[in-house]
């Protein structure tokens, strides 16, 4: 795919909110992107400045499995199905460990994991 076609489909994802399709192909060609800025909209810039910073910061992206968990950590706290969610947190411990997860979790999820002992209290 060329510069031309690929700031085309980034931009033409971005305008119909699909960003998880937008983010892979800023992942995939981030250096090609960062180099031709100006080709992308302005959501697609922000959104590629926001990809390059947590890439600067040595921040992991989150897989589909891992967002796949979040979705279902938010569902079971919103249900406030306490066993459901014990499940998932033995069974995902590492996820939970990681010091940006509770910019993925509701307010529900952060409440009840938080009395667990499951994620860090804000400090």
């Amino acid at each position: 795919m060329n510069l031309k076609e690929l700031t085309a489909t980034i931009n033409k994802y971005v305008e119909d909110l699909d960003f998880g399709t937008a983010r892979v192909y800023l992942e995939e060609n981030l250096t090609v992107l960062n180099e031709n800025k100006n080709k992308l909209n302005s959501n697609a810039r922000a959104l590629l400045e926001f990809i390059s910073d947590r890439q600067q910061e040595g921040v992991q992206p989150l897989t589909r499995k891992d967002m796949s968990i979040i979705n279902a950590t938010n569902s079971y706290a919103s249900k406030f199905d306490l066993r459901g969610l014990k499940v998932l947190v033995r069974d995902n411990s590492q996820l939970f460990l990681r010091s940006d997860i509770s910019a993925y979790i509701n307010a529900d999820a952060k409440i009840i994991l938080e009395g667990m002992g499951s994620i860090k209290k804000p400090s």
